[in-house]
């Protein structure tokens, strides 16, 4: 393919914090970038050169908004799959729609996974409450139904403990097409984000440890405290899983390591991810560069870690008694601060980050932690 080069303008359908930072890092190498979403004064649209706001259904502006760019680009799966069809008829969509297609839905991502010959934990598809019921006394219980459709950070799912659980299990998740997924007794989760240039080049990030809070993720710590015949099974699965499905551009990989040393694959993400937000500070090139540079065509860039990271996410209920002591943060020398220019704090609204960096990762998760506590502590 012929490189796009800088100069060029990037599309972005989504306009979220992940489409901020890809604009900041394709704004630095001299690209104009143009955000498509719905909403106006976003995280993207404050940094990019023209932010489209419309309806993803309405197919004639993504087509106008395709038209005005080299190659578009997504910063969250959930975008339509006709709304990148529509765009693809202008420009060329990297990743894919075919990409699209398969992770934005969760029994259409387990099914290739399985295919694939890559581990998963045993799951049931379940399209009504009697498959739910024959599904349970197939799996057993404890396991977790997880609506098919337009789940992240956990919504969409609920633990079913025991059959009885089953009646209001399936209205928590609206009667919908969903999975239901045997529970995995597993020691930590982790994630690699990846990327896959047009000309097959592959390239990681190694692999980092996550925490979760009320199924958020709360803090990545990289690298990840996990042995090294674990580490490199866990990026060959991350390239197994790229190369089957022909991704051009960054896919995290979300894996559980189970008790007894297996991993297994819990989801996949084509775009950069939440745990790969510390990649932006810690390493020479960001999980951001590193989609800009795979789907214009261009070399990838190093991974290398400068030195080992932790980032804490800031949720919207940090905004709860008032404006956190950002002063507070930067007396951190080695912790970067990241806020998404968000105008509205909710309850587990994602506001920014905080990244520290130290000697080890264990230090920087304290650090990182430490700076987060500062922020309300002095406010006080």
């Amino acid at each position: 393919m012929t490189p796009v080069l800088p100069g060029a303008t990037i599309g972005v359908l989504g306009a979220g914090q992940l489409g901020r930072m890809f604009a900041i890092a394709a704004r630095r190498m001299g690209y104009r970038v143009h955000t498509f979403s719905p909403d106006t004064d976003t995280p993207t649209g404050q940094v990019a050169d023209v932010e489209v706001t419309a309806p993803y259904e309405d197919l004639d502006a993504v087509r106008a908004f395709a038209r005005a760019v080299s190659v578009v680009t997504f910063e969250f799966e959930n975008v339509p799959a006709g709304t990148a069809a529509a765009a693809a008829e202008r420009a060329p969509v990297r990743p894919g729609g075919h990409v699209l297609h398969t992770t934005q839905q969760r029994l259409r991502e387990k099914e290739f996974l399985a295919r694939a010959g890559l581990p998963v934990a045993p799951f049931v598809p379940v399209r009504s409450f009697a498959e739910l019921e024959q599904a349970i006394d197939r799996l057993g219980t404890p396991a977790v139904l997880k609506q098919a459709a337009w789940g992240y950070d956990g919504k969409g799912q609920v633990w079913v403990d025991h059959p009885e659980e089953a009646d209001a299990a399936w209205a928590v998740v609206g009667e919908a097409e969903s999975v239901l997924e045997a529970a995995v007794a597993f020691e930590k989760e982790v994630s690699v984000v990846a990327v896959r240039g047009a000309d097959g080049s592959f390239a990681h990030f190694g692999v980092i440890e996550n925490e979760h809070e009320d199924q958020i993720l709360d803090v990545s710590v990289s690298p990840a405290d996990v042995p090294e015949t674990l580490a490199r099974q866990a990026v060959e699965i991350a390239r197994a899983v790229m190369e089957a499905l022909d991704v051009v551009g960054v896919l995290c990989v979300e894996l559980f390591v189970a008790a007894d040393g297996r991993l297994l694959v819990n989801e996949l993400a084509p775009r950069p991810h939440n745990s790969g937000h510390l990649t932006f500070d810690a390493c020479v090139t960001s999980q951001f560069e590193q989609q800009l540079r795979a789907v214009c065509g261009l070399p990838l860039g190093a991974t290398e870690r400068l030195r080992p990271a932790a980032m804490a996410n800031l949720l919207g209920g940090l905004w709860r008694e008032g404006e956190p002591d950002w002063a507070a943060a930067c007396a951190f020398p080695d912790v970067k601060v990241h806020l998404y220019g968000k105008s509205e704090a909710r309850p587990g609204r994602k506001m920014g980050h905080l990244v520290a960096m130290a000697p080890t990762s264990h230090l920087a998760r304290q650090r990182v932690l430490a700076a987060r506590e500062a922020l309300a502590r002095r406010r006080r």
